[in-house]
């Protein structure tokens, strides 16, 4: 039996099962994971919003795994066949798969040529045959002949006590577990391309003639195999490394093969039934096991490869979503194009539109003069401090323009920033984005959109579907219920993580808040127009439909800037307000002499204010909040330097050293913007001297980076950078890292890789369309 779920999952994240269970216990209130992970640290033991969602992952796993297991034992049970050794074997099953393996010969089907076998009384015969080897098979065949049930000869006899052989061969669990074991050790995926699609196909041809062990393959090379298939260019098959090389091939049954011999002491000794039952169990591989096994581990391979997919755009999307704010201060955005203009919006320090306008500096008006004009009185009207460019088309020309702009004008303060725009036509033709601007063309939208992500890129970025946002690899080709799920997870952790002010944030943002959804954040919004701005949290309970549970939830996350309790500015949850009262009353201040003083904070003693309700942890977060009020967990606002005069590709010399962004973090590299309108890539080898197992623990999305270009390829827009200022250009990384140990299967993986570089670039660039 089974420890409880409480207890596996606590073994698994290596903590108390106490912790788990109160966790369990919250969420199953309805708490989100936000409001536990912060202001119930006392009851989870400080279980962080990491822990929290894979426990609450595993949680799902794990009772969906409790129901199944119920399911089963009363069909079984139904069937009359339930032993107390079945049983036993059912409750100790830790996974799906082997409940299903469990229940597969208990399992409801349709009627098969086994099943049909049974039923003209074979059944025996092969009990016989199977039990002693020393039997003539067609001898013994000869008493069993039914005409009227299909089995007129002895060839049909002994095919139908083959039949009942290799489904029990095909559904013993033992079995089955052993034979998914070897398989996934000694599996690998080969592709093929369909005859007849090698041109058309062309894009897949580093997979035209590929192997790789499934446990090394990577989760974007997966995921690459697996669209070529869909596709329709590549035929994937799993085979065993001991047939990658015919010349090399045993001789007599594959490995699989005598381990279901062995299991059913099949052997050949020379007697009569020896040869019949070998053959019986070479058709139950080859017919029966090898297919299901092959598509449940190409399905294992995908999850798996879903799932790091997943992660990586979870991070990466929390990166960009938490990347420094240039703040409050008037910005003017500039959505590059060329024959239909750049669109340009002025937005104020909250992100109120101005103004709006369209010029064309680039072909075929080139009106460079007509539109640093118009740009210079919008600037001088609006008193514009920051240009935010998005790095779309026309970038590099655009980011000239406005570096003239900046010299003609001589304003000491105002700074060009060039922005990832990915998203902004999602958002320009969005139901929001229409409501916000009814009258505005959509084009013009995505210049209002491209402005406010430089002041604040998590409260614009969280207007447009997170997938959208295009920071993950092969993010079309996964699951798309199981990214949105991951994906909304991590957005509810960013936003609340930073806190919202209420009376300026957008239904979007506020709809992320821990206990908020679409319509309550309507209802918050409607009820602010309406009202004026809220004096302070405990106004929001006259909001329509939010009551105190949704208050419990939301309050510590939503903040009042300027309102009569300064603490309604901070984090400190309105529930803790108390605490903070018995402090001012032990140091006989008032709130506005303390919030600030780092000095006298620093010397209280957070024990001395602990309670039955309020322990250590909330205390010291407490103090904190009053040292530094709302404090803003994301970095300092930087912003890259492109180097001048290099616009293109066709600018890029190997041996250049750049500044750029970092867009995107894949398990196999990171791409850097240096603008030239295709990013280059730092393939994983190339971000350091040590060895870096994963790309995240080097850089991140939003990084700015030195690089140097190794390589350029003009033809396929490739282009080769390092990181490692010291590396002689012209040859790509790609090969084995230094540092990293290599054990014979790794070596002998890197040695059927494709061209590492050239093969890994051409799939980046597609993974970045």
């Amino acid at each position: 039996m089974l420890p409880p779920i409480e207890h596996r999952i606590a073994e698994e994240l290596g903590v108390r099962p106490q912790q788990v269970m109160a966790a369990v216990a919250l969420l199953d209130e309805g708490a989100t994971v936000p409001f536990i992970a912060r202001y119930r640290k006392e009851a989870t033991g400080g279980l962080d919003d990491t822990q929290l969602r894979t426990l609450e992952e595993r949680l799902t796993y794990l009772r969906e795994l409790e129901e199944r297991r119920k399911a089963i034992l009363a069909s079984i049970e139904e069937q009359g066949k339930l032993t107390p050794a079945l049983a036993g074997e059912i409750n100790a099953a830790d996974t799906k798969q082997r409940l299903e393996d469990l229940y597969l010969p208990y399992k409801p089907k349709r009627r098969t040529k086994a099943q049909i076998a049974r039923e003209a009384g074979l059944q025996p015969l092969a009990d016989a045959l199977l039990a002693d080897p020393g039997l003539n098979p067609e001898a013994e065949a000869g008493a069993y002949l039914n005409g009227e049930a299909g089995f007129a000869d002895i060839k049909a006899v002994l095919d139908g006590a083959r039949q009942i052989l290799m489904e029990r061969f095909a559904e013993d669990a033992e079995l089955l577990g052993q034979l998914r074991d070897y398989l996934d050790e000694h599996g690998v995926v080969k592709s093929t391309v369909v005859e007849g699609k090698e041109t058309e196909g062309a894009k897949f041809r580093d997979y035209f003639d590929f192997s790789e062990p499934l446990l090394a393959i990577p989760s974007h090379r997966a995921l690459a195999l697996f669209r070529g298939r869909n596709e329709g260019f590549l035929g994937l098959t799993l085979v065993l490394d001991s047939e990658l090389d015919e010349a090399n091939k045993p001789s007599g049954p594959n490995p699989c093969e005598q381990r279901i011999a062995k299991r059913f002491g099949v052997k050949d000794q020379g007697r009569p039934g020896d040869k019949w039952l070998q053959d019986t169990v070479r058709w139950a591989w080859r017919v029966k096991m090898a297919l299901h096994l092959e598509t449940e581990l190409m399905t294992v391979l995908r999850d798996k490869a879903e799932d790091e997919a997943i992660r990586v755009f979870g991070r990466n999307l929390k990166d960009l979503l938490l990347a420094a704010p240039a703040g409050h201060r008037a910005t003017m955005g500039l959505d590059p194009g060329i024959r239909t203009g750049v669109k340009v919006a002025v937005v104020d320090k909250t992100g109120k539109l101005l103004d709006t306008a369209t010029i064309y500096p680039h072909e075929p008006r080139r009106d460079w003069e007509g539109s640093l004009a118009v740009l210079g009185a919008l600037v001088q009207k609006h008193q514009v401090d920051l240009i935010s460019i998005g790095n779309g088309t026309a970038s590099r020309e655009t980011d000239k323009l406005a570096g003239d702009l900046i010299k003609r004008l001589g304003h000491p303060n105002l700074t060009k920033v060039v922005v990832s725009e990915a998203g902004a036509s999602v958002y320009s033709a969005s139901e929001f984005a229409a409501r916000e601007f009814p009258e505005l063309d959509v084009s013009l939208r995505g210049a209002v959109s491209i402005a406010r992500r430089l002041q604040d890129p998590l409260a614009e970025l969280v207007k447009i579907e997170p997938k959208a946002i295009g920071v993950g690899q092969y993010q079309h080709d996964v699951s798309q219920s199981k990214l949105a799920r991951a994906l909304d997870g991590v957005v509810e952790d960013c936003v609340n993580g930073v806190g919202v002010d209420v009376n300026t944030a957008s239904i979007p943002l506020l709809a992320r808040i821990s206990g908020l959804n679409q319509s309550l954040a309507s209802n918050i919004v409607s009820y602010r127009d309406q009202h004026g701005a809220f004096p302070d949290r405990a106004a929001l309970k006259q909001v329509p439909r939010l009551g105190d549970k949704t208050f419990e939830q939301a309050a510590g996350f939503l903040r009042v800037p300027q309102g009569a309790n300064p603490l309604d500015a901070s984090a400190v949850h309105p529930e803790a307000y108390p605490v903070v009262e018995r402090i001012l009353a032990d140091i006989k201040k008032g709130i506005k002499e303390v919030i600030g003083d780092a000095r006298l904070i620093q010397s209280l003693n957070p024990a001395k204010y602990t309670d039955e309700q309020f322990g250590l942890p909330t205390v010291q977060d407490i103090l904190k909040e009053l040292e530094k009020p709302g404090r803003d967990p994301r970095p300092e606002f930087k912003a890259a330097v492109f180097r001048e005069g290099v616009e293109s590709l066709k600018d890029l010399e190997p041996g250049m050293l750049l500044e750029g962004v970092v867009t995107n973090v894949a398990a196999f590299g990171a791409f850097v913007d240096i603008g030239v309108h295709q990013d280059g890539l730092v393939h994983v080898s190339a971000l350091s001297h040590k060895f870096v197992k994963d790309p995240h623990e080097v850089v991140k999305a939003g990084d700015i980076v030195k690089v140097k270009v190794l390589e350029v390829d003009l033809d396929r827009k490739r282009v080769a950078l390092t990181m490692r200022l010291d590396d002689a250009p012209g040859k790509a990384p790609g090969g084995p890292r230094t540092g990293a140990p290599l054990s014979a299967k790794a070596r002998q993986r890197t040695e059927r890789q494709p061209e590492t570089q050239g093969a890994m670039a051409a799939a980046f660039a597609k993974l970045r369309r």
